[in-house]
Parts: C-alpha cells; structure tokens; sequence
C-alpha cells in the first residue's frame, strides 16, 4: 500500500515539476518577445527618418563636417600651448645602500 502512495507520488511530482518549469520558460519569452518588439519598433522609425533628406543632412553635416555650396566651413584650431615659467629641480637619485650599511643605520638609531 505504501509503494503504490509513493509511486503515486513519484509519478505527480516530475510532471508538475516539468509543467512549472515550463511555464516559467513560457513567460519569460513573452518578456523577450516583448522587448524584442519594442526595439523593433524603435529602429523602424529610425530606418523612416535616416530615409528624409532633412536627416541625412543632419548626419551629413555632424558626422562628416560637409557644407552646402555657397556655405563656408570654418575650424577652430587649439592655441599654442603657454610656455612653462617654472623649472623644476631634479633631484640626483639616491645611491643604493648595502646591507650592512643598512644595518648600522639600524642599530646606531637605537644610541
């Protein structure tokens, strides 16, 4: 009687297991797809502007810095940099001390 109730349960419990699973699998492509929809919306609209003459003069102008005819194009250049007025004294590097020079510094600290 026990193995039949624990067979019973072994049989209810993968399959409910696999149907909830499932089900979450389920809606969380519904979340994609609606993301998903959502971005393709918004490039659609992209693809229509970028076909207006007014938006590729847009992009024409800021990214590749064209003019129409007649305009002219002006650039501003950076200005020479300020000569430094201060100098700075260089240091002479430190000599590298021995181990027992080390040492003596070490114990004469202590006197």
């Amino acid at each position: 009687m026990a193995t039949v109730v624990v067979g019973m349960l072994f049989l209810a419990v993968f399959p409910a297991r696999t149907y909830l699973r499932q089900r979450h699998s389920l809606s969380a492509a519904k979340a994609r797809l609606h993301v998903l929809a959502q971005q393709n919306t918004a490039l659609d609209k992209q693809v229509k502007k970028l076909h207006t003459d007014s938006e590729i003069e847009r992009l024409a102008r800021q990214q590749y810095n064209l003019v129409r005819p007649g305009e002219e194009a002006y650039a501003i250049l950076p200005g020479p940099e300020a000569a430094h007025t201060h100098t700075v004294k260089a240091t002479p590097p430190k000599k590298h001390k021995g181990f027992w020079s080390r040492a003596w510094d070490d114990v004469s600290f202590w006197n």
